[in-house]
């Protein structure tokens, strides 16, 4: 199968979630273009509306629109203290994000939030965001387990230096708005670094944020002034036509403005060590401290690699995708350190394993990982891959049945529009005749 032409891929979601929440946080409108229409995104601005924040509709993307041609979005902020008690439960939606991040803003107001979501989201953990918001003397319950349904009855909280064992983005984050809203210093310590995108923001919107290896400590500020943002493309969803290309026969496929953020960026590197062909041209920065690179991949002959721990957090979403391309590699790839998988969307472990071998690739289930024995040049794979409604698990094996040929049928392919509604258009389009 031959690639060719360009994919503008749609806004990243970590930063179109956290443009929202801070836009919502400051005194005055704020402007963002091309922030992502997707599910998850959708989901936050319903809350943060719930919640008494005028903010309008995400404007839907147009394919290929230069950040010149992306529709405005205006979000009239109500200050660090403005937000009102909802008058029903906030629905999350499929959005971890969403949850995570909110319940630390919701637990430094005084009143009660219940936060909902689909079957998905309910059964992911939510006890290691209630042990930190608990310990800065919020009251959070829990109707079975650790899940949603979750009420957080907030206050006035307490100063934290909070110890992560997990190492979770979202709840450093949950912690850090909480500490931002309630107007107390707080810091994380963690053992390995997480995307740190909301404490650029916070250093953008003029926050004391102080940063190590390991922790991330903040003053807050007594406001955080508007700000515009135009929102690059999302490296998660560039990651599965970089995969593309470099699995496909020949051609090469262009991803231009992707955020190049050094907390994301594992993926492209892993494949670089794999072989493939991958040009990096620096782009702009933003007005939130990142930046921002067009990529160019093309094949060559792929090998198998060892991704460990220390690789984990900057591609865990991009991990089944991995597996994916590591079918067509020669040799064995082993992923280990990625027990956080098990508890995403899906059990993506278990997922993508069972998935890989109805296909046909040899594959095996680690505790905190998988092996996968490729063959490059592989013929096609064919069969039918149960996504259990996770997106990320649906577009990995629809690249790996596009670059190889195969006839892979996907059980429920609409629920990619959780992060990349038009992702069946742009794989059209770089791999029609």
């Amino acid at each position: 199968m031959r690639v060719h032409g360009e994919v503008r891929v749609p806004g990243d979601k970590s930063v179109s979630h956290r443009a929202l929440i801070f836009a919502a946080l400051a005194e005055g409108q704020s402007v963002l273009r091309g922030l992502l229409d997707s599910d998850d995104v959708h989901s936050t601005a319903g809350v943060l509306r719930a919640l008494g924040v005028s903010v309008p509709p995400i404007p839907a993307r147009a394919p290929d629109r230069g950040a010149a041609a992306m529709d405005v979005m205006r979000v009239h902020g109500v200050g660090l203290r403005g937000l009102r008690a909802p008058d029903g439960a906030l629905q999350c939606g499929n959005s971890g994000t969403t949850t995570r991040l909110l319940a630390g803003v919701c637990a430094a107001n005084p009143f009660r939030s219940r936060f909902i979501g689909d079957a998905s989201l309910s059964r992911r953990p939510m006890g290691r965001i209630a042990r930190p918001l608990e310990a800065m003397g919020a009251r959070v319950t829990f109707e079975d387990g650790d899940g949603l349904p979750m009420t957080i009855t907030g206050g006035s909280l307490r100063t934290l230096r909070w110890q992560d064992d997990t190492g979770s983005a979202q709840v450093k984050s949950a912690v850090l708005l909480a500490g931002l809203v309630s107007g107390v210093p707080v810091s994380v310590e963690a053992p390995r670094p997480s995307r740190d995108h909301t404490e650029r923001f916070l250093m953008a919107l003029g926050a004391d944020v102080r940063t190590t290896p390991g922790s991330v400590s903040l003053t807050p500020p007594d406001r955080l002034r508007p700000f515009e943002l135009t929102v690059p493309g999302d490296p998660s969803s560039a990651a599965f036509f970089a995969a593309l290309a470099a699995m496909a026969a020949d051609g090469a496929v262009r991803l231009p403005d992707v955020l190049a953020s050094p907390t994301r960026d594992a993926f492209i590197r892993i494949v670089q060590v794999m072989g493939a062909d991958v040009a990096i041209v620096p782009g702009a920065p933003t007005d939130i401290g990142e930046s921002t690179v067009t990529y160019t991949v093309a094949p060559r002959e792929l090998r198998g690699v060892t991704v460990g721990i220390d690789d984990v957090p900057g591609m865990i979403d991009e991990l089944p995708l991995l597996a994916c391309v590591a079918a067509c590699a020669e040799g064995d790839t082993q992923i280990t350190g990625a027990a956080e998988l098990r508890v995403k969307e899906s059990d993506r472990i278990a997922r993508t394993v069972s998935n890989l071998r109805a296909v046909g690739v040899s594959a095996d289930e680690l505790p905190d990982g998988m092996r996968i024995t490729g063959h490059r040049g592989r013929g096609r794979v064919r069969g039918r891959v149960i996504t259990g409604g996770d997106h990320r698990i649906a577009m990995a094996f629809a690249v790996l049945g596009a670059a190889t040929g195969g006839e892979i049928v996907l059980d429920d392919p609409a629920c990619v529009a959780v992060s990349y509604p038009a992702f069946w258009v742009d794989l059209a389009r770089v791999t029609s005749p």
